[in-house]
């Protein structure tokens, strides 16, 4: 039994090492050197299909987080008669944790598994191996601008997901709940700062985007060319992109805020 569970290990140390170092490579070949020549136009063909099509999952799902935050933060605070601090708490929450978090979260699910999914046909379809065949590097044409695109709709997104979070808090707590609409808005803005709050979400945002992207593009690029293989590495980039979002998360609320 020992030696079994040593020989598990050992295998699992050798397949992670080689995952670390093979996705790595990948992401220094992509990044390092001449970059293709419509690097550009490619990257603004990924942000429309990563970004503006997405859109519609994050404004909905930020219009329902904020309601479901806005009561149950009411519900909390008007025990303490302290149901005018309802602005603050609703932004705090949406700025520091749950936009970048819920907004990557939503991110590796949609965009995610449809990179590796569409990367992993072209691989198993042999395009990529055309690519090759006439002197086209693939990194450079198909995996720069995708992951160039998810470090630039990441954080905008998680910007649209704020305000409408916001505003859906707005909603229950002025218009069902009572709350002053003043003191909602003036309270908000006194406690929330650009440097601590705004500007500590987006950097979450963008390492967050960074890691999805990674790892969507990566499982995508290794895949094992069939059926089996695709579903398999799309399952997987989400599971492992947003187990390293959660986990990312904690390193950098520690770094941010844990003074």
């Amino acid at each position: 039994m020992i030696s079994a569970y040593l020989r598990f290990i050992g295998r699992f140390t050798l397949a992670f090492t080689q995952t670390v170092g093979r996705s790595g490579l990948m992401l220094w070949r992509t990044l390092w050197g001449r970059p293709h020549g419509k690097l550009l136009p490619l990257t603004i063909v990924q942000i429309f299909q990563l970004g503006i099509l997405s859109l519609p999952i994050i404004l909905t799902a930020g219009l329902f987080i904020g309601m479901v935050l806005s009561l149950q933060g009411y519900n909390v605070l008007v025990d303490y008669a302290a149901e005018e601090s309802l602005g603050s708490m609703v932004a705090l929450s949406l700025l520091r944790e749950l936009g970048p978090v819920v907004t990557a979260l939503l991110f590796a699910g949609r965009a995610g598994s449809a990179l590796t999914a569409e990367i992993g046909l072209m691989q198993s379809t042999e395009q990529l191996a055309s690519m090759e065949m006439m002197a086209v590097s693939p990194l450079k044409r198909v995996i720069a601008p995708r992951f160039l695109a998810g470090i630039v709709t990441l954080p905008i997104l998680t910007l649209f997901f704020n305000v409408i979070a916001i505003w859906g808090g707005y909603l229950i707590g002025v218009s069902w709940k009572g709350v002053d609409g003043g003191a909602y808005w003036s309270v908000m803005q006194g406690s929330v700062e650009y440097l601590p709050d705004v500007f500590n979400g987006i950097i979450k945002s963008v390492v967050f985007a960074v890691m999805i992207a990674w790892v969507a593009l990566y499982n995508g690029y290794y895949v094992v060319p069939n059926a089996q293989g695709i579903s398999k590495a799309t399952t997987q980039t989400v599971v492992v992109s947003s187990l390293l979002v959660l986990a990312m998360d904690f390193v950098l609320t520690v770094f941010m805020f844990g003074s």
